[in-house]
Parts: C-alpha cells; structure tokens; sequence
C-alpha cells in the first residue's frame, strides 16, 4: 500500500495526465498513413516506435520541466487555491529531491534522440528540435512565464516544437497548414487557461494581474478563428486535402469543439486543466468521436 501511495504521489508531481499533450508528437505519423506519396515512410512498425518514443521522450522531459517549475514557483504555488496541493508545494516531495529527480527525467528523455541521431544521422533535424525545445523551456522557466502573452506563446511554440520533432524522426513530411493550426490552438487552449486562472486566483501569480479581462478575451477568440481557418485551409488546399476532399468536412466537427470550449470558457468552466476538461466533458467527446468517424470515413470513400 505504501508503495502504491508512493507511486500515485509522483504521478501527480510528473503530471502523467498531461503526458496526452504530447500526442502532438504523432500528427505527421497520423496524417502520413493516409498519404499515397508517403507509404513507404510508414510502412511497418518502424517509423511508429519511432514518433511513439519520441512521445515518450518529450513526455520524461516536459515532466523533468514541470518538477523545476513547481521548485521554481514553491511560494507562489502554495497559495494557489489548487496548486497548493500539488506535492512540491504541499511539502510531500522536497525540493531537492524534486530537483533530482528532474535532472534524471530529463537525461533520460534527451538520451533517445541523441541515440537515434547517432545511429541515424539523416534525423539530426528531430535532435536539434528538443534541443531547441529544452533551451525554450529554460527560458520559459527562468523569465519567460513572467510576461504576459509572450508566456503563451511560447508555450504553444513548445507544441509546434512537438509536431515538427514528431515528423523529423521519421523524415515525414508535414504541412505547414497544421503545424500553423498547433500554435493557434494552442493559444487557444492556453489563453483560456489564463482566463480561469484570472478569474480564480490572480493573487497567485503577478503574471495574471497584467493580463487586461477584454484583451484575452480578445485573443481567445481570435486564436479560435484563427485555428479554424488554419485547419480548413489545410483540408482544402493541402496534398491530404486533395487527395482525400472529404476531409473538408472535418472542418465542421473542429469548429464545433472551438465553440465547445469557447462556451465552458465563458461560463467559468474549469478550463484551467485542459486535459482533464477532454477527459470529461461529454460534448467534446462526442465532438471528437464525430470527427474520427468523419475522418475515416473521407478516407474510405476516396480509396
């Protein structure tokens, strides 16, 4: 029991439910299955282990960063309404063991593309990416959280990061239409967050304070249009897009879960945990669902 106690403890301080954040990783290896001019890129069980562990890898060193954020924020967090019960700010892990433990995630993490590139040289594009990936987040935790929307959209860079990491490890191509529509979305998501954090503790962080109620409200729903737009453009004008023109409809079911969310934003839902909110809200489920019959669907028709 204790050990179970133990392993549950950590799996809240390394945030494991976010670790779906980094499916981002797979998007090229997704979208290349259906693409005629990219079958022998994914052909077998190679280039899926490949992005899988890449997945992975970002999820050990994101978990690493998230460790040294909740060193980096001890005071702030604990008191912050929900943070304060995290287990660094609770006091359950200590600080220098957190710190530990974080330097051995992130070896660990890194140790996988520096392999890879070693044994094939032709992905040092996917090495060089969480190399930019972890220079980025050091910022992110040593200034850049500090700055209002500056701290969004580099966390939303940090996706992009993701996705382009994904397709360089399997040499895939991958449209710039979705790598664009990651970092919108991904503001989209994060501007949301800070919305409800304004709203719920803005005496937590000194960031929140200077971010102006109608400007992120603003920003929100221009990063949902935006998102929108990005992803139609992508199904209309891309080689997927073309090759599959059913994929336009998917369009619909990606609007849907903007304004899905947009709504729980607005009512004051808990959208300061994205994950958890995917993880719950019925709607987004159906929305979701909708949309991977639809996508199969547009697949099956035009083969």
């Amino acid at each position: 029991m204790a050990y179970l106690r133990e392993l549950r403890l950590w799996a809240r301080a390394l945030r494991v439910e976010q670790w779906t954040k980094n499916g981002v990783v797979m998007l090229a290896w997704f979208f290349s299955v259906a693409d005629a001019t990219q079958l022998e890129i994914v052909r077998g069980w190679q280039s899926f282990l490949l992005a899988f562990a890449m997945a992975g890898a970002f999820s050990l060193i994101s978990s690493s960063f998230y460790l040294l954020n909740d060193v980096s924020d001890y005071d702030a967090d604990r008191i912050h309404p929900v943070k304060c019960h995290r287990p660094v700010a609770s006091g359950e892990i200590s600080r220098m063991t957190a710190v530990r433990v974080a330097l051995t995630l992130f070896a660990v993490g890194f140790a996988y593309p520096a392999l890879v590139v070693m044994i094939l040289p032709s992905r040092t594009l996917a090495f060089g990416t969480v190399l930019a990936y972890t220079v980025m987040q050091c910022l992110y935790t040593g200034f850049l959280k500090r700055v209002p929307y500056l701290d969004v959209i580099t966390l939303s860079a940090g996706f992009v990061l993701r996705a382009i990491a994904g397709a360089a490890i399997i040499s895939a191509y991958i449209s710039p239409w979705l790598l664009v529509c990651t970092l919108t979305l991904s503001m989209f998501l994060a501007f949301c967050k800070r919305k409800n954090e304004k709203e719920t503790a803005a005496e937590s962080r000194e960031v929140l304070k200077r971010y102006h109620p109608r400007t992120l409200k603003t920003c929100i729903v221009l990063s949902g249009a935006l998102s929108f737009l990005e992803y139609l453009a992508y199904t209309l004008t891309s080689k997927m897009g073309a090759r599959f023109p059913g994929l336009v409809l998917t369009s619909l079911f990606v609007l849907a879960g903007i304004l899905r969310y947009m709504f729980l934003a607005w009512r004051k839902g808990d959208v300061g945990r994205p994950e958890m909110v995917l993880l719950s809200d019925r709607v987004l489920w159906g929305i979701l669902a909708g949309y991977a019959v639809c996508s199969v669907a547009a697949v099956a028709v035009s083969l």
